[in-house]
């Protein structure tokens, strides 16, 4: 039991990674559509490139969405409506049409006058109720059909345009008073009309949903049928027309029949081994290129993170309405890798991830193109995203890529630009607005995953910050040492195309360590007298040292983020302190080497390699004598041939090539320093 504990807990890290890959593999299959993918490929108005395709099997010829609509239309246009008649209405209208009347006109003598009068009225309002009275107004043609319902049985059908409109009864009582010769009784017929007339015809909504609804279930979702082995296209022959509509039928029927209860099991472990493959290739490619990423179980959870992320939402608009696929803002995904890590991871994460979508995305090649060059041109613009005018700049290139690319997709599938759908520019107009976000994005990273982006290093380069103000103060010439490494390494990176941002922090902080006891260190001994006189060599030795170690726990105590703190342990590597060894070797004592040589450990990248060959050279030629360029050149070279004579750069990703060009700077940048002029031939 103890052994299997202490094998799980020297490999946890593995063990960790092992788990996380597994998790990720499980989400993502789990994101997936749950349905099969058709074997070819093809595209409107192109010719078909694979063999004959005959028919797998029987199936329908499924409608389009287009005809199925149309067909919709003309059934609702065409569908029975259905209307209720109150037939009690017209013997109240009329009952109480008579006791209105003897008031409205009781000054009139019962005469053959007054009995025309009533009678005349009446008339009206046989014409008015001859097919119904509505109180609202009903969005149908004139012409519409309408089934008269009474005590809910049909009655008989009329014209929609034969119905009166109670909002018309003015108009209506005005023009029949005139036609009859009553003008002198014109206001009493309002009156009286207005007082009396009641909607007797409404709209039976219930029956005619219905109605509407069993014509709509009866039209057929197909129109035809293809039997097994028959010709479906012949290779060459332009998918088009009758072919698409029965190449598109056949897709839809493949894809539900591959996914059924039968072979679930066996479609969702083909899925898996598809997804592991590509995050397998991801892992394998960070332990061979990024070794230092791939022993951060952090970095990788992170980089595992954001995949899982973009493949969420993607899966989540496509489910939503797919038309709105490229509103995604996948370009962000290489940013935020590129802001804390670098391009190349960034670039390959973003296309394995692309490919995976392409599982999700109808179009796929055409949307895993699009992305691909938009992850691409991620990569070569952006830079310096601390710098805000870059990143709009950069996502107005991106966006303009986007809209670029799809119109060139559109010209070649429809062959004209008539139907172009103009508002999906729109959609990569805010997917563009949206990759603006990985700004705020990138602070919540940088507090979840305790990572650090060049936005942070820009905040920590200001020799304002606490920790910069407290060297300045307790170790004055340590600081001073500390800028000036700082531009000689800003200057070497920028040389060989490293982070100049990393480097400069790094070199600021590098030896903060100094705090702790500054007049042990020759730069900061003002008043001419060294600590050392009372001190052995193995003791000042120590505490030469130990500055590494106490610079690593400051800046922990101050939060500084690892990849600064890996500048403070690696920029001695495991060099040996050579002033005090010599001084222990002359005493003729027995002694250990190692107690005059730094823990490490050695320089892993570019970065702290250049810090540690900048702080050599600067420290060391504050003991130059008469400077020339003769002999700072062999004083740079001397030095830096030392460190790599020791295998302090073995670890680093550093070429020799680039080596030289750092020499070349650093004799440049102290020939500067030392204001010398440049040594004309005699």
């Amino acid at each position: 039991m103890k052994d299997i504990i202490n094998l799980f807990h020297k490999n946890h890290s593995l063990i960790y990674k092992v788990f996380l890959f597994i998790f990720t593999t499980f989400i993502i299959v789990y994101l997936f559509p749950k349905s099969g993918t058709f074997r070819y490929s093809f595209e409107k108005g192109k010719p078909w490139q694979s063999e004959n395709l005959y028919a797998p099997f029987d199936f329908a010829i499924k409608k389009t969405a287009e005809e199925i609509e149309e067909e919709t239309k003309q059934i609702t246009l065409q569908s029975p409506v259905f209307f209720d008649v109150d037939t009690t209405v017209v013997n109240k209208v009329k009952s109480e049409y008579s006791s209105t009347f003897e008031r409205l006109f009781f000054e009139l003598p019962k005469d053959k006058i007054k009995i025309d009068l009533y009678f005349k009225g009446v008339l009206l309002l046989d014409e008015l109720y001859q097919s119904g009275v509505l109180q609202n107004q009903y969005d149908y043609n004139p012409d519409q059909q309408i089934s008269i319902l009474v005590d809910k049985t049909q009655s008989g059908v009329k014209r929609f345009d034969s119905f009166f409109l109670q909002t018309n009864l003015k108009s209506f009582i005005e023009s029949r008073v005139d036609a009859l010769g009553l003008e002198a009784y014109k206001q009493r017929y309002l009156a009286l009309f207005f007082d009396v007339v009641k909607p007797n015809t409404q709209l039976n909504k219930s029956i005619t949903q219905v109605s509407l609804e069993e014509r709509l279930n009866q039209i057929k979702l197909v129109r035809g049928r293809i039997d097994k082995q028959t010709l479906i296209v012949s290779k060459g022959e332009v998918v088009q027309g009758d072919k698409l509509v029965a190449l598109n039928s056949l897709v839809s029927e493949y894809e539900s029949q591959v996914w059924t209860d039968s072979n679930y099991t066996l479609v969702v472990t083909a899925y898996t081994v598809l997804v592991s493959l590509a995050l397998l290739m991801l892992l394998l490619f960070m332990k061979k290129y990024r070794m230092e990423v791939f022993s951060n179980n952090t970095k990788v959870t992170f980089i595992f993170f954001n995949i899982v992320l973009m493949v969420f939402l993607t899966t989540l608009v496509v489910n939503y309405n797919s038309s709105y696929i490229y509103i995604v803002p996948l370009c962000i995904l290489p940013l935020i890798l590129k802001a804390f890590f670098d391009a190349r991871l960034g670039l390959f994460t973003h296309v394995l991830t692309v490919l995976l979508l392409g599982f999700v995305v109808a179009n796929n090649y055409e949307y895993m193109f699009l992305q691909i060059i938009a992850g691409i041109v991620t990569i070569l613009t952006v830079s310096e995203l601390y710098k805000r005018a870059n990143l709009f700049i950069s996502v107005g290139q991106i966006t303009l890529i986007y809209i670029v690319s799809y119109f060139a997709f559109f010209v070649i599938h429809e062959g004209s630009i008539d139907s172009l759908k103009w508002e999906t520019f729109l959609l990569f107009v805010l997917c563009g607005l949206a990759a603006l976000f990985v700004q705020p994005l990138i602070y919540v990273y940088e507090k979840l995953f305790g990572l650090v982006s060049d936005v942070s290093l820009l905040e920590l380069s200001d020799t304002n910050s606490k920790l910069l103000k407290e060297l300045s103060d307790k170790a004055p010439g340590t600081f001073h040492h500390s800028l000036n490494v700082a531009n000689l390494a800003e200057a070497a990176a920028n040389e060989i195309g490293a982070n100049t941002m990393l480097v400069r922090v790094g070199a600021l902080y590098h030896d903060i360590g100094k705090m702790k006891n500054p007049t042990y260190f020759t730069e900061n001994q003002m008043t001419g007298t060294n600590a050392h006189d009372e001190l052995s060599p193995k003791e000042s030795a120590k505490i030469i040292i130990n500055h590494v170690i106490d610079g690593v726990e400051l800046a922990k105590k101050n939060n500084l983020p690892d990849r600064v703190i890996d500048f403070i342990r690696t920029h001695h590597g495991t060099s040996t302190v050579y002033y005090f060894y010599n001084k222990q070797a002359e005493l003729n004592l027995d002694f250990e080497a190692a107690d005059f040589s730094y823990n490490g450990p050695k320089p892993f990248n570019k970065e702290t390699a250049i810090l540690m060959m900048c702080d050599s050279v600067e420290a060391a030629s504050k003991s130059l004598k008469d400077p020339n360029s003769t002999k700072i050149n062999n004083f740079v070279d001397a030095i830096i041939s030392k460190q790599m004579d020791t295998d302090q750069f073995l670890n680093a990703d550093i070429t020799l090539k680039e080596i030289q060009s750092i020499k070349k700077v650093l004799k440049q940048k102290l020939a500067n320093m030392y204001h010398l002029r440049i040594e004309y031939p005699d």
